[in-house]
């Protein structure tokens, strides 16, 4: 009983922590620009993670490293920079509700590119995570340019994110999450700081309190959405296994479109109804 409350705490933590995400990028983003927020995003995580960077530079094949740097590029860097782009045109809540697709692209990359035999179910559930897509981005029927520009970065980082999590799990077996992440971030920290001087983001007044507050949702943002995170992740795994982990990726849109119905933002019931089809889709495909 004492393990089971364990496995739905960090469960609920995980949820809250990433569904408030899409919600601390715009906070970040009153000010600052969003390839600031990114940055400072990628950077805090990998502030927090150099103290696991030695150890994990130790016990992570050699031959590894440049598939470990490549799995940072992929599922974190380039990621955040697509998700608050979108987000100057997009409702953080809309952001989170594309972003239950990562598993159907998962599946896609999978069959396509990785050898992944898939059950009928899980093609089943990915026709039907689309359908609730184009009801989403077609709310009248007609897709318009203006209607899918900004919601096309968010379904490329959930691409990425598809791409990585296959890489990962066929090329980095044996290798802990901890170790990945921590030596990923602790390498995007130069060029992370290299994009923040350039954007001139230390050229700001970053002693006004309106900066301090866009900087530390940011900070926020990477520290807890990102560092944290992905280590309670790997814990939530290794005690209750992949298949309920993978569960909370149900939690997180909810969480998403409660924030942004807190800031604000309008969301439609037509949203919410195409979140439900899109979760469908994403539950035949979890399922065993």
């Amino acid at each position: 009983m004492r393990d089971k409350l364990i496995n739905w705490g960090l469960f609920t933590i995980l949820s809250l922590i990433w569904g408030s995400s899409f919600i601390l990028m715009k906070a970040g983003m009153n000010i600052l620009t969003p390839y600031d927020v990114a940055s400072i995003r990628i950077l805090s995580a990998g502030l927090v993670l150099i103290p696991f960077a030695r150890k994990a530079l130790l016990q992570v094949p050699r031959n590894k490293l440049a598939l470990v740097i490549l799995s940072g590029l992929l599922g974190s860097f380039f990621p955040a920079y697509l998700f608050c782009i979108a987000e100057t045109r997009i409702d953080s809540s809309l952001a989170g509700i594309l972003n239950a697709l990562t598993p159907l692209f998962t599946i896609i990359i999978g069959i396509s590119f990785f050898q992944l035999k898939a059950h009928w179910r899980k093609i089943t559930g990915v026709l039907i995570g689309f359908i609730g897509l184009y009801m989403l981005v077609s709310p009248n029927g007609d897709i318009h340019f203006a209607n899918v520009s900004y919601t096309m970065l968010v379904l490329l980082a959930t691409v990425l994110y598809g791409i990585n999590v296959n890489m990962v799990g066929r090329h980095m077996q044996g290798i802990g999450s901890i170790n990945i992440a921590s030596l990923a971030f602790v390498f995007l920290i130069i060029p992370t700081l290299i994009i923040l001087y350039i954007n001139g983001y230390f050229s700001l007044p970053l002693g006004d309190k309106t900066v301090l507050i866009s900087t530390a949702a940011s900070a926020v943002l990477g520290i807890m959405g990102t560092a944290v995170a992905s280590i309670l992740f790997y814990m939530l795994v290794k005690r209750a296994g992949t298949l309920f982990a993978s569960m909370v990726t149900y939690g997180i849109p909810f969480i998403a479109v409660m924030w942004g119905v807190l800031y604000g933002e309008h969301v439609t019931m037509w949203q919410v109804g195409c979140l439900g089809i899109i979760l469908g889709g994403v539950y035949l495909v979890n399922r065993k």
